[in-house]
């Protein structure tokens, strides 16, 4: 292509003869664009793209609009359309199978929330049902999981009683948590606000689940072993001290019984052999399945025949028969400790949100179909609102149980109505016959469940990929592991926002040069073949945003570029005669900013550089033009590409030697 240059740069005019638009005007497109909508304009848009508030343009009538906000809402009244006896049969199966794992799973769980074992039972109840009519995935189970009940035992003793010694208290102060995590949570799907989930990133979350795991392992240690004196405490030192010191003083005194650890390890091997089959042979999904509710039957049986209970061994005792009882009364909005239920629930909310839409989107992508983030959100979020009007404590997505009920061929979330009908049926006529259930069997089943939540390979894959990643994963499993659950949440936050910080403060500037033959410019560092041009320093920020962080480092890494303080002489090939900045990655630009352009220009203008941009974005030129930066440089010094900012240089540069 030829060019011919002149002072306004008219006309560029190929080998074939086709004129091409003037530069001039190419730069008025971005100089003359429409302002940017105000803020007030994009939260109303916001609002309005969302499915539960948008209204179609098509004219429909009272009916059709009906229809189509409650399918919105209520995914479940699309999935008749093409349901089938065969498709519900599936569902009935897997259901039950899900009953199987579920039932004793929720006894156990409750029992780590420090809750009666009826609570747990009651949670597989109400959020299962509330959520399969309002959620989007086909797969996730819904339920107490133990990384949830581990932070409620963790955190809310901390504010009320211990709840051995004031068990009501306790208990209704859960219900309140549950009730605040399940405002939050429709807070969150009803504002678009999901990206408060974000905050726990991947790394962070895979370090949490790991050191969550082995917390409530050693948790396990009371029920399995037997003790009776444990501590209230999470950290490691604090349980291993505690099962030190309570077997020291009980072997000798004889109040230790053996007979505690042998049921409980005996199952607990039963339950990892079943584990070990089910993973070896897909057709065998259903033994480990099944194996917890075995387990419990079998060891209850063993210690009714022979009266085990008499000679030490610790059992549930009573579990209240009946459907989950009212506890709108029990809810403790007027108290003292109000504050400290927000606080908690906000942290239930996010941890829940976060382990259950990690759950789901990794089966739906398996079975290729978009999981709705929002619709997820407000349905977990009033199935907990209603479940803290039920007595069920803080329910969500279980990855062992989505994993049970996608192995059984679920069809729909039908499956969680059959396993909550289970439920309550146990509920109603076999609460009874688990008296005798030994707290040794519930502890293996807990056991048995955590190896699914640490995650090696992932850990070694985020040590590869990412080290910044890696430091906020091992961050949070120390943190949780060594102190309590909510330091290791915190390390983990921390740690991913000073990577984003570290980022801002200290952004990549890249030196682009033509590539051959083509009319792209890259980094050089990367492409070693990319030429520059001699005179012009042609570079671009890495970052998303020009602001009071890192703008300082910019100007200053530039200009000693310019007085060839960084190494660049042999870059440049001679005297720096112009600047050109590449702002396409620049997405916005704070006042710190402009006027930290405004000293660049003065700076350079002083040492006789022009000082040229490319390609500022929306938001970005919108702010330069108020601030009068543009009229400041001349408009003629914006360009649509580098190639035309590049070729505008060499014009002054020969018209000015």
């Amino acid at each position: 292509m030829t060019s011919f240059p002149s002072d306004s740069f008219n006309m560029r005019v190929t080998e074939d003869g086709n004129l091409h638009l003037e530069d001039t005007e190419r730069s008025q497109w971005i100089i003359n664009s429409p302002n940017p909508p105000p803020l007030w304009k994009k939260l109303i848009t916001s609002l309005k793209n969302n499915k539960f508030f948008s209204s179609s343009k098509k004219k429909t009538t009272c009916h059709e609009n009906a229809f189509s906000f409650f399918s919105s809402l209520f995914p479940i009244l699309g999935l008749f359309k093409n349901y089938d006896a065969f498709k519900f049969k599936d569902d009935l199966l897997a259901g039950l199978t899900l009953a199987s794992l579920s039932i004793p799973q929720s006894i156990g769980y409750a029992n780590l929330a420090k809750l009666d074992p009826q609570y747990g039972l009651y949670t597989s109840v109400v959020p299962p049902l509330i959520y399969a009519v309002m959620g989007s995935s086909r797969e996730i189970a819904i339920g107490p999981v133990a990384v949830v009940s581990l932070l409620l035992s963790t955190l809310c003793h901390k504010v009320v009683v211990d709840p051995e010694l004031n068990h009501d208290d306790y208990r209704n102060f859960v219900f309140t948590v549950t009730l605040f995590a399940g405002i939050f949570q429709v807070a969150f799907g009803v504002f678009r606000l999901g990206f408060l989930v974000d905050f726990l990133s991947h790394a962070a979350l895979v370090g949490f689940m790991a050191g969550a795991a082995i917390m409530i392992g050693l948790q396990q240690l009371k029920g399995l072993l037997g003790i009776s004196n444990f501590t209230n405490k999470s950290d490691v030192v604090s349980v291993l001290e505690s099962v030190y010191k309570s077997l020291r003083h009980q072997i000798p005194s004889g109040e230790w019984y053996p007979l505690n650890f042998v049921i409980g390890s005996s199952f607990l091997i039963f339950l990892l052999i079943a584990r070990f089959m089910g993973k070896k042979n897909k057709k065998l999904f259903w033994l480990p399945a099944i194996a917890p509710l075995v387990s419990v039957i079998l060891s209850t049986f063993i210690v009714y025949i022979s009266k085990a209970d008499k000679n030490g061994v610790n059992i549930v005792k009573h579990v209240k028969r009946g459907l989950n009882p009212s506890s709108i009364h029990q809810l403790q909005l007027n108290g003292e400790h109000v504050g400290q239920a927000a606080k908690i629930g906000f942290i239930s909310a996010v941890i829940a949100l976060t382990e259950a839409m990690a759950v789901g989107r990794s089966f739906a992508s398996i079975k290729g179909y978009h999981l709705d983030g929002n619709k997820e959100m407000l349905a977990m979020g009033c199935g907990n609102i209603a479940g803290s009007f039920t007595s069920c404590y803080v329910a969500t997505g279980s990855f062992s149980r989505t994993a049970v009920n996608f192995s059984a061929r679920c069809q729909s979330s039908i499956s969680n109505i059959v396993m909550a009908v289970t439920v309550i049926l146990c509920l109603e006529l076999f609460t009874r016959l688990l008296y005798y259930t030994p707290m040794a069997i519930l502890a293996s089943i807990i056991l048995s469940a955590l190896p699914g939540l640490i995650d090696i390979r992932e850990a070694c894959y985020i040590w590869k990929v990412d080290k910044f990643d890696f430091f906020a994963c091992i961050g949070a499993f120390f943190g949780v592991l060594l102190v309590s659950v909510e330091t290791g949440l915190l390390v983990a936050v921390s740690i991913s926002f000073l990577k984003i910080i570290i980022q801002s403060i200290r952004p990549g500037i890249e030196v682009l040069g033509r590539i051959p033959t083509t009319q792209a410019f890259c980094d050089i560092s990367q492409y070693p073949m990319a030429t520059t041009t001699p005179g012009i320093l042609v570079l671009r920020i890495s970052s998303g945003s020009l602001c009071f962080a890192n703008a300082n480092v910019v100007r200053e890494r530039i200009l000693k570029w310019v007085t060839h303080e960084d190494g660049l002489k042999e870059t440049t090939k001679g005297n720096v005669q112009a600047i050109i900045l590449d702002m396409t990655n620049l997405m916005n630009v704070d006042t710190s900013g402009i006027i930290v352009l405004e000293e660049l220009y003065k700076r350079l203008l002083s040492r006789g550089i022009k000082f040229a941009m490319v390609n500022p974005r929306w938001l970005v030129i919108h702010k330069l033009k108020v601030a009068h930066f543009v009229d400041k440089i001349g408009k003629e010094w914006v360009f649509f590409t580098v190639a035309e900012a590049v070729d505008a240089c060499l014009s002054y540069k020969f018209a000015n030697p």
